[in-house]
């Protein structure tokens, strides 16, 4: 009976028409059936709807483009006029570019020009600008062209990686013998031996040192696992590796670390050491910490040819130099380097070294952990576990007939007594303090529990410094900044007398938002009598910051501000960086 039969009917569904398809058919380009035929094909043979499009033969490659950059009003671009060498590199992983067939032409400001044969590909868009924060603006080029030149990028990326992980590149893991703990462990053994992994772990090497980063930050959450530069001070993130990653990767890290690899508990420190070319040999400092989900492990970049450019490269000024040189040339006395972590102290102190490290001159450090291997110049490691404390490293280099101590940092009471009885009887000592300023490391110092008569019989000259972005050179613009901001900021109305001008970042394909490098910036203080006089008498840090502006100390602030009228960097940068 026709009312107890079951029909059955097919409904054959149209293929569903990617954003591109659509638009072609609107455009007369290609009818509903062709563009469904090529969205079967596409589906069918596992490949995009563009390439099997121009496969296809219905529209040629330069046709489709011209097409597309009249639809969204976009540049058409010419890919036989692109240099592969002069390509910004770093911007975006090579995996992303090869997996939506773009490339990165460069950078203006706060947006990245991307080349595309399909600007309908949001998906690209979107990711793109959630790893970079930048926005997106898309030029158009023909098909075969950039898939030519894609495929020529991957390859001397490749070509590029494959040389620099020959016998010209190589991890110093001697001591990594059979009997190191946590070798036993197979499982964590075969982790370790992970091709991919120690593979990805050398390109995110080399990617760190071709940015210029000076820390590397892996970070595991319970979905996600990111790794995040820090380049010119800044954090970015670089790419997002699988979840899975993660132990694998913790774990070659940390046996070419010499830390145990069995141990996931408790904080580790660590070292090793990259070797790129014959000559250049790069040093990490490792440290891991456990948290929910994983260790963080944060790895420090110290290139030891940084500490060697020379005073003139760390950004002094002339009168500043001149007091620096007068201080390290002194036979005796105690030299003070301030500043928050990261601020540069180690290169400052190191350049101040090179330039006594003389065959006549005995120099000792005591470090936690030494962070620039420099040969001539004694180094020890300190190690509360084990007994060797600043304090104790002190009192051993003194029975080691010293000329100059260079002490990582002052922390206690009996590390700075020890280093100003040392300053005190025939030895310069150099040192750090994390003060704000120099005036105010007088105070800690008495807060600590010197006495003032040591303090002002000691102490020679204090360094308190910042980092500052350097604007890059190739992109940076004049700022229109109202007078009343240049004043608000410190700048007296005889300095702006429109003999300069200040500039501000752009951005572009060659630097990091518009900043590329950092310059230093320091206030440079001397300990004259009449401080002495003050320090003597208990005075406080105001007091003394006064006596020093009038014996023509610049504050941070007014070196920051000589870094502005030099057109180094912006008034915006130095703000930031300054407290005042």
């Amino acid at each position: 009976m026709a009312g107890s039969a079951s029909t059955v009917v097919e409904h054959v569904r149209a293929p569903v028409l990617p954003g591109l398809g659509k638009m072609l058919v609107l455009a007369g380009k290609l009818d509903q059936k062709q563009a469904e035929a090529i969205v079967h094909g596409a589906g069918k043979a596992r490949r995009s709807f563009i390439g099997e499009l121009i496969d296809s033969g219905i529209i040629s490659a330069l046709d489709l483009a011209q097409t597309l950059s009249r639809a969204f009003a976009a540049p058409l671009v010419d890919l036989n006029a692109v240099d592969l060498q002069r390509l910004p590199d770093n911007l975006i992983d090579p995996s992303i570019l090869q997996k939506h067939q773009i490339l990165v032409l460069g950078k203006r400001g706060r947006r990245l020009v991307i080349a595309t044969a399909d600007p309908t590909n949001h998906e690209a868009a979107e990711k793109i600008k959630f790893i970079t924060q930048l926005g997106v603006d898309w030029v158009v080029c023909e098909y075969d062209k950039l898939i030519s030149l894609v495929r020529d990028q991957m390859a001397s990326v490749a070509t590029a990686l494959g040389e620099m992980m020959d016998s010209s590149f190589d991890f110093d893991e001697d001591g990594l013998m059979a009997d190191d703990e946590g070798a036993k462990d197979e499982k964590a053994q075969a982790e370790i031996d992970d091709a991919p992994v120690v593979r990805f772990l050398q390109k995110i090497l080399i990617d760190a040192i071709r940015m210029g980063a000076s820390d590397l930050h892996f970070e595991p959450y319970e979905s996600t696992y990111r790794i995040r530069f820090r380049v010119d001070g800044e954090l970015q993130e670089i790419v997002s590796p699988p979840v899975t990653i993660k132990e694998k990767l913790a774990s070659r890290i940390k046996v070419i670390s010499r830390l145990d690899i069995s141990e996931k508990r408790v904080p580790q420190d660590g070292r090793m050491k990259l070797k790129i070319g014959p000559n250049h040999v790069i040093d990490f400092r490792v440290s891991t910490l456990p948290t929910l989900f994983g260790e963080k492990i944060v790895i420090r970049i110290l290139d030891s040819s940084s500490a060697k450019m020379g005073i003139e490269a760390l950004g002094y000024e002339p009168e500043e130099k001149a007091r620096l040189m007068e201080a390290i040339s002194r036979p005796y006395g105690m030299i003070l380097v301030t500043g928050p972590t990261g601020s540069g102290k180690t290169v400052s102190l190191y350049t101040c070294l090179n330039l006594l490290n003389k065959p006549g001159v005995n120099i000792s450090t005591a470090e936690d952990p030494s962070e620039i291997n420099m040969p001539g110049i004694n180094q020890v490691n300190v190690n509360d576990r084990a007994g060797l404390t600043f304090a104790v490293a002190l009192r051993a280099f003194l029975r080691q007939d010293p000329d100059v101590i260079m002490v990582g940092e002052i922390r206690d009471l009996e590390t700075a007594d020890i280093a100003i009885k040392a300053a005190q009887t025939g030895h310069l000592v150099l040192s750090t303090l994390h003060t704000n300023d120099a005036p105010r490391t007088l105070t800690r110092l008495r807060n600590m529990g010197v006495a003032p008569f040591n303090i002002a019989s000691s102490v020679i000259l204090i360094t308190a410094q910042r980092l500052a972005r350097r604007l890059c050179p190739r992109c940076k613009e004049p700022a229109d900044i109202p007078h009343h901001t240049l004043v608000d900021a410190g700048f007296d109305e005889a300095d702006l007398d429109g003999s300069w001008t200040p500039f501000k970042p752009v951005g572009c394909s060659a630097c990091n938002n518009g900043y590329k490098g950092r310059v230093g910036i320091y206030e440079v203080m001397p300990i004259s009598e009449a401080l002495q006089r003050i320090i003597l008498a208990d005075g406080s840090a105001l007091e003394i910051a006064e006596q020093a502006r009038a014996e023509g100390v610049r504050s941070m602030r007014t070196s920051g501000l000589h870094k502005v009228k030099a057109g180094v960097t912006s008034l915006a940068e130095i703000l930031s960086v300054t407290n005042e």
